[in-house]
Parts: C-alpha cells; sequence; structure tokens
C-alpha cells in the first residue's frame, strides 16, 4: 500500500492567496496583447480583501493593539468587511462594520451571517461619513480595534509579500503591465512597488477609477455605481510614484464586460472586476501582440445578483414553462438553421 499523507488546514485563514492566473481567451480585443486574469474570488470569502484582513488583525496583534475579547471596527464598502467578519470568526473576535447603505443586499446578509454587527451610513454621503461614525463608535467602545484599511501598512505589507510574489512566480516573470482597482489603493501600491523593485521601467503599473471620481488625476468625486472602487478620496496608503497610468472606467463598459465575461469565458465577477477587465483590455489594445497583462480581478458576481448588473427581467418575469411551452420551444430549435 502506498504511503499516505494528510494535507489538511488548521484554520479556514490558512487557504488566503496563492490565487490562480486563468488567460482570458474570448473577450481580449483582436491584435492585443495577452490577458491573464488574477482571480481573488478563489480567497475563501470570494474577494482579494481576504488578504488585507488576515494581515491587519495579525500585525494588529503582534503590536499587542488586540487580544481576547477585543472588538474590530471598519468603515467598509462591502468587501473588506467580510474579510474582517471571516477572520473575527475564525479567531474569536466581535466584529462592527460601518457601511454605505447603497451596498448590495447580497453582502449585508453575508455579514451577518459571519457574525457582524452592522451599522449603515446614508449611501450618498459616502465612505467618509462611515469613516466618521466608525471612529465615533470605536472611542465609544471599550477594547475597540479601529483596523483603517485606508492607511493601514499591513494592506500595502500584504500586497506586497503575497499578490505580487504570486504574480512574479506565475508568470515566471514575464509581465508587461499589471492592471488593478484603487479602492484602498493597497493592491496597486503593494504589487506596484515589488514588480517595479524586480522588473524596473520593463512593467507597467495600471490603476483604474470610475470615470464619475476622477481623484486620482486630481478630479472631483461624483457617486458612481462602481461598488468597491472610487471611494472619493486618495488613499493614505496609495503610491502614486509606482503608478505609471490612470485609466477611467464608466459604469456602462463596466457593467458590459462583467457580463461578457460570464457568458463568454465563463468568468464570475462583480462590478469593479468589469471595469478593471476593460481597463485592461485596453491596456492590452495598446501594448499589441506579444506583451502579457495581468489584471487583479477583485471579486465574485454573486455578490451583485440584486443589482443592476444582473437584473435579468426577462427571466424574473417569466412564467413556470407548461409543457406545450417546451414541446414548442424544443420545435423551434429543431428548425433553425
Amino acid at each position: 500500500m502506498s504511503e499516505r499523507t494528510e494535507r489538511i488546514y488548521d484554520n479556514i485563514t490558512d487557504l488566503i492567496g496563492n490565487t490562480p492566473l486563468v488567460r482570458i481567451r474570448n473577450v481580449v480585443p483582436e491584435g492585443a496583447a495577452e490577458v491573464l486574469a488574477k482571480l481573488e474570488s478563489f480567497n475563501p470569502l470570494s474577494s482579494v480583501k481576504d488578504r488585507i484582513a488576515i494581515s491587519m488583525v495579525r500585525e494588529a496583534e503582534k503590536a499587542g493593539e488586540i487580544g481576547p475579547g477585543s472588538t474590530i471596527i471598519e468603515a467598509t464598502s462591502g468587501n473588506t468587511g467580510i474579510g474582517l467578519a471571516f477572520v473575527a470568526a475564525a479567531l474569536g473576535y466581535r466584529c462592527v462594520l460601518v457601511l454605505p447603505d447603497t451596498f448590495s443586499i447580497e453582502r449585508r446578509k453575508l455579514l451577518q451571517a459571519l457574525g457582524a454587527e452592522l451599522i449603515l451610513t446614508p449611501g450618498p454621503m459616502g465612505i467618509k461619513e462611515a469613516q466618521r461614525v466608525a471612529g465615533e463608535y470605536a472611542e465609544k467602545t471599550p477594547g475597540a480595534w479601529l483596523s483603517r484599511q485606508f492607511d493601514n501598512p499591513a494592506n500595502v505589507k500584504i500586497h506586497r509579500e503575497t499578490t505580487a510574489r504570486e504574480i512574479l512566480r506565475d508568470t515566471g516573470g514575464r509581465v508587461d503591465a499589471v492592471v488593478a482597482g484603487v479602492g484602498t489603493g493597497g493592491t496597486v501600491t503593494g504589487v506596484g512597488q515589488i514588480l517595479k523593485q524586480e522588473l524596473g521601467t520593463n512593467v507597467q503599473i495600471v490603476a483604474v477609477e470610475p470615470i464619475e471620481s476622477q481623484v486620482l488625476k486630481g478630479g472631483t468625486h461624483s457617486p458612481h455605481k462602481l461598488q468597491g472602487i472610487g471611494a472619493g478620496m486618495i488613499p493614505a496608503i496609495y503610491d502614486a510614484s509606482v503608478v505609471d497610468r490612470v485609466v477611467d472606467v464608466s459604469s456602462d463598459d463596466a457593467f458590459k464586460t462583467s457580463r461578457r465575461l460570464a457568458k463568454e469565458e465563463g468568468i464570475f465577477v462583480g462590478i469593479s472586476s468589469g471595469a478593471i477587465a476593460w481597463a485592461a483590455f485596453q491596456v492590452a489594445k495598446d501594448l499589441g501582440p506579444g506583451k502579457r497583462v495581468v489584471v487583479v480581478l477583485p471579486d465574485t458576481g454573486e455578490r451583485y445578483l440584486s443589482t443592476a448588473l444582473f437584473e435579468y427581467t426577462d427571466l424574473v418575469n417569466q412564467p413556470a414553462t407548461t409543457p406545450q411551452m417546451l414541446a414548442e420551444r424544443a420545435g423551434a430549435t429543431a428548425q433553425a438553421p
């Protein structure tokens, strides 16, 4: 009998990272560079924010900022909250999250399922109001720890140590551009710093923001539909020195690209992923054949089923199929050329 070895993880948080790179085959424009999607939906709770959640909590533990009985508090647009909620559940912490009320019902239900306590703020007031409320709540809560994702160096640190290294490893160091969205700025900063360090000017780092909120280019913030990016401010941890280009994306282009990825690639991603992928395709067209673009797709489309992204009214309003309707449909299919 052959020797068997055990492969058992001690904690769900041990599964964070080492997400796959998948070649985009059908949606990439003709004559463009190769595009490889880094699917962060393969993290335990299905988003890139799982990485920063465990990093911020572990760094806080090392610094003695949290311990048994502590309460984790954060202002979040959704995925960071989900990451923190699952890490808190796995490690035994209380978790209180403050988020704008515009974010999808799937996210809210998931947060509650993970045991998080929710405080909702008016959506039009944006993440800044959520941050204000979170800070106020933390001041009044004994044993509270505010993770401060927008200025916590552990956010950038985890992307330097894991995301960037995974990209270099899985591409064999052959990558001409990396495209990432900017919410907190942690992904594009951490990945950009390491890839610039390793590859220098041979790699282009591209940041993505909503066309309605071009703050990275010095513009003003307006409400937009790209949940997860475009917080309306330049985050403290965002390192503009490693970013070569900023691409602005419309909600319409983001939605269309998310839908195409699902229908034509079988890659089911969210709204911001559609925006980031659209930007990556523009970069790929500019670079041309023989070049390679890596695009970091932050999360899964399952968090947006109740949003306009997947509003298929023909299915929602469709009556139950009768045997007669089934026969008619089959006949029509058989007669089709």
